[in-house]
């Protein structure tokens, strides 16, 4: 479980002064492909509602079945090769994202009884400063809460709040790291270390609607 007593202050999920669990996850771009097939599968979408719109329009100009499918299989062999293709460019801007990273994706996690927030940091951000702030504004060392908080969320580069009202499903993919947390049109990644994993995955089961603690399901 979150400690905020220890002196020798390790990794940990931070019970704040505001009420709040902040942790920080920093995740190797190279051993963790969840951001990878998360790019990938949406690419794949993409190009997969493309070549059902464009079928569906040879359908409408199609003389007769066999007329349909000849086009339809022409159609489908050109979109196998553009997909492919942007499949294969998509893997590598990743690549070279992570390589402008350092191969790290360094996220400050903040979670009450209302929503968990995701927040990317820059680079230039350490892991280290991150969890100084954390330990600083769960008061375990002196420090102006008020001062860390906003120099926190100065740093930020992007961001996602999840409110647990609004959650339609959770997943989890233990081996990952990973807690999916996903609305309607939103989908958060909740990062967490293996230690703290089933604690954070608790507390957002606890809190979420009840229609999505049916739909809970872990691979």
């Amino acid at each position: 479980m979150a400690r905020t007593d220890v002196a020798n202050y390790t990794d940990t999920v931070q019970l704040c002064q505001d009420g709040k669990y902040r942790w920080v996850f920093e995740m190797s771009l190279y051993k963790n492909p969840t951001i990878l097939f998360l790019l990938l599968k949406i690419f794949a979408w993409i190009g997969f509602g493309i070549w059902l719109f464009t079928i569906l329009l040879q359908g409408c100009d199609a003389v007769d079945s066999k007329d349909f499918w000849a086009m339809a299989w022409a159609d489908t062999k050109v979109f196998l090769i553009v997909i492919a293709g942007l499949l294969l460019l998509c893997a590598m801007g990743y690549y070279l994202y992570a390589l402008i990273m350092g191969g790290k994706y360094c996220v400050l996690f903040e979670m009450d009884d209302k929503g968990i927030m995701h927040k990317q940091m820059p680079e230039q951000v350490k892991k280290a400063q991150l969890i100084g702030a954390i330990t600083a504004l769960a008061g375990v060392k002196g420090g102006s809460f008020t001062a860390t908080a906003a120099g926190m969320n100065a740093a930020v580069r992007t961001e996602m709040y999840t409110e647990f009202a609004s959650v339609k499903s959770v997943k989890a993919f233990p081996h990952r790291n990973l807690i999916k947390v996903n609305e309607t049109l939103k989908h958060n990644q909740v990062y967490v270390a293996a230690q703290y994993f089933d604690f954070v995955l608790r507390y957002i089961l606890d809190h979420v609607q009840p229609q999505a603690r049916e739909k809970f399901s872990s691979k």
